[in-house]
């Protein structure tokens, strides 16, 4: 009897497979035969399933946002809707929901060298714009959102308009330090990479004592 095949499961392989082949050798590496190897599987199994390389490196990188996207839901959903009462304690998960974004671990580093493939070939192509600026306007958002949650906390002070420049001030930070991690990964350990994390926290300020 033929094996029941899932085709959203396939699919989801499919993705590992094609962020995998891209994380290791580029966007360019992620050939329909290279992705099949990686994944254990014929071409025209992917083929069956993808058109070809522009539809299903598209499919891959929208899993992948997926996938971030809900680690740092279970971790900002409690944070946000102000369930983590305990200022230490947010200021914990904060840390937490900004390293999902760095390469702590084999399956971040894997992503975000991916991810960093991604937004360095969309300069070149405009098919793959639309991609990069929706995972940064993404990551705006979610720093835009831990600024005015912790502002309303009492963890930062400021304007308005000091909300908006530690906002980008955040996004910034978590951009420059995957790409130092992923370029230079024996000066930017785990623990390195958190450390940074929390001191940059700790520099925006507290009520009443001003910007520093």
């Amino acid at each position: 009897m033929p094996k029941i095949v899932d085709p959203e499961e396939r699919r989801n392989e499919i993705a590992a497979a094609t962020i995998a082949t891209i994380a290791r050798g580029g966007l360019d590496h992620a050939t329909l035969a290279n992705v099949a190897a990686e994944a254990g599987l014929a071409v025209g199994s992917v083929r069956h399933y993808f058109a070809g390389q522009a539809s299903m490196v598209e499919f891959a990188m929208r899993w992948l946002v997926d996938r971030i996207g809900a680690r740092v839901l279970a971790i900002a959903g409690p944070v946000l809707a102000g369930e983590v009462s305990e200022m230490a304690e947010r200021r914990r998960a904060t840390v937490d929901l900004l390293c999902q974004l760095l390469p702590l671990d084999e399956t971040r580093r894997c992503e975000v060298a991916a991810w960093l493939a991604l937004s360095t070939a969309a300069v070149y192509r405009p098919d793959l714009r639309p991609m990069v600026d929706d995972m940064h306007a993404a990551v705006r958002a979610l720093t835009g959102a831990i600024v005015d949650r912790s502002r309303a906390a009492g963890l930062f002070d400021g304007d308005d308009e000091d909300a908006a420049v530690d906002a980008d001030r955040l996004a910034a930070l978590v951009d420059g330090l995957a790409v130092s991690a992923i370029l230079c990964p024996d000066r930017y350990s785990p623990e390195h990479l958190r450390s940074v994390v929390e001191r940059q926290l700790e520099c925006f300020g507290a009520p009443g004592t001003g910007r520093t």
